[in-house]
């Protein structure tokens, strides 16, 4: 209570801010349950629940096949992966501590620690439930082979960078306009349903149909990522510097608002939500 804190060198700020990063994330991944491990294995059981609806829908309609020579299942994934990550994300930024939040009250807390320990948090959690679900269909049905699995894994981390950026833009919107902030972010995440392009290969896609979707930086972090997966799709409508370049500009925007809106700080903002 009568501590008095002296000043800090570099490295002494940084091992505090990894730490209470690292705190932040078990306490926003033990969100979901109290149980860490237990949190990971509901996620994984959602994401598998997620990739057998669309397995079977894709039976029941008998279009099975017809985008990607290769496993069907995998490619299914690699829509599915991406589409939960990126959307996940930008939930879990938008509905991370704010500068009214009482966690703000105990210093050396702040901001920027809650939002990065969201999205990285999620991140986690994703990773690991990707991984789980990767090992147990290549152990007990067939063998994963993933033409280029640091390409792919680049496009997942930029389906999560553009998702904590579109998701940091609502947070520094949210306070000011709460109620049309959560209507947003449950349309973009329906939109995406469709928009992402998980069921549909972009090379298939006639132009009026890339025009409507070509805009949304998640469409082309899918198409891509199924190049580097499988060696038979090359896509040919998408770029893979297009959600970086969006991810860095929704990043910067949004600091900027996350701070014009963090000094207006009033604890009557949690009233309104």
């Amino acid at each position: 209570m009568f501590e008095q804190s002296g000043p800090k060198t570099s490295f002494q700020s940084a091992i505090t801010i990894a730490e209470l990063v690292y705190h932040s994330i078990v306490r926003s991944v033990r969100k979901t349950h109290g149980n860490a491990v237990m949190s990971i294995l509901l996620n994984m059981m959602q994401t598998a629940i997620f990739v057998l609806a669309f397995f079977l829908m894709f039976t029941i309609m008998g279009i099975k096949g017809a985008a990607v020579r290769g496993d069907f299942l995998l490619y299914i994934m690699s829509g599915i992966f991406l589409f939960l990550t990126h959307t996940k994300t930008m939930g879990a930024v938008v509905g991370s501590e704010g500068p009214s939040s009482p966690m703000m009250k105990h210093a050396p807390m702040n901001t920027a620690i809650a939002i990065l320990a969201a999205a990285l948090g999620t991140l986690y959690v994703q990773m690991l439930s990707l991984l789980g679900i990767l090992f147990i269909y290549h152990v007990a049905f067939v063998p994963v082979v993933i033409e280029d699995p640091i390409g792919a894994l680049g496009m997942l981390l930029a389906a999560w960078f553009t998702g904590a950026g579109i998701g940091l833009i609502l947070l520094a919107m949210k306070p000011w306009f709460p109620t049309f902030v959560g209507i947003l972010n449950t349309v973009y995440s329906r939109v995406n349903m469709i928009a992402s392009g998980k069921m549909f290969a972009a090379n298939t896609l006639p132009t009026f149909m890339l025009n409507m979707f070509s805009w949304n930086p998640l469409f082309h972090c899918i198409d891509q990522a199924r190049g580097y997966t499988f060696i038979n799709y090359m896509p040919r409508n998408t770029s893979a510097e297009y959600p970086l370049m969006i991810g860095i500009i929704l990043l910067m925007l949004g600091l900027m608002g996350e701070f014009y809106t963090r000094r207006q700080a009033s604890l009557s903002w949690s009233s309104r939500r």
